[in-house]
């Protein structure tokens, strides 16, 4: 394994365990001492190769696919990331209530799950769209088209339903 390539995959490594929450201490806590804060942590620097076997096993112990800590993946394997979904909550609060009351309930939500009240913008996923149009009882693709022309999605997230879609 190329050290650069070892320093990408311990760069996704680190990402995973941080999302997460967790310090290298807290890995070894969690797992009950099967992974060692010093093994983890010099995946993570790209000092140590890990093998397939034991990459797998980290991803199952992270609850995430293999294919997410691999260097140069991204899911579905896409060349580059969709762009950001980014709800602007200033608008949507002009928004008829009769129109918009259902996405204002489900941002709040987020908001308070994420402990996030900066109240200008939401990032939400790909799947808070599908829910989201579920909710409203149409397409994602319908829903973006309706939310850009309340004013509350920026355009470019059309680019973000077609590449989800194709």
């Amino acid at each position: 394994m190329s050290s650069e390539y070892a320093k990408q995959l311990g760069a996704k490594l680190r990402a995973i365990r941080t999302q997460q929450g967790l310090s290298l201490h807290g890995v070894e806590e969690k797992s009950q001492g099967r992974w060692k804060a010093v093994v983890v942590g010099s995946y993570e620097r790209g000092d140590r190769a890990v093998t397939v076997q034991r990459l797998a096993e980290l991803a199952d112990f992270y609850g995430v696919p293999v294919q997410e800590l691999l260097p140069g993946t991204t899911p579905g394997g896409a060349a580059e990331p969709p762009p950001k979904l980014v709800l602007d909550l200033e608008r949507l609060a002009h928004v008829p209530a009769e129109k918009a009351g259902p996405l204002q309930r489900y941002a709040a939500t987020i908001q308070s799950q994420r402990g996030d009240y900066n109240g200008k913008v939401l990032s939400i996923r790909q799947d808070d769209l599908r829910t989201l149009a579920v909710i409203y009882d149409q397409s994602p693709s319908v829903l973006t088209e309706q939310l850009i022309s309340w004013g509350v999605l920026d355009s470019d997230a059309r680019r973000a339903v077609s590449h989800d879609e194709s």
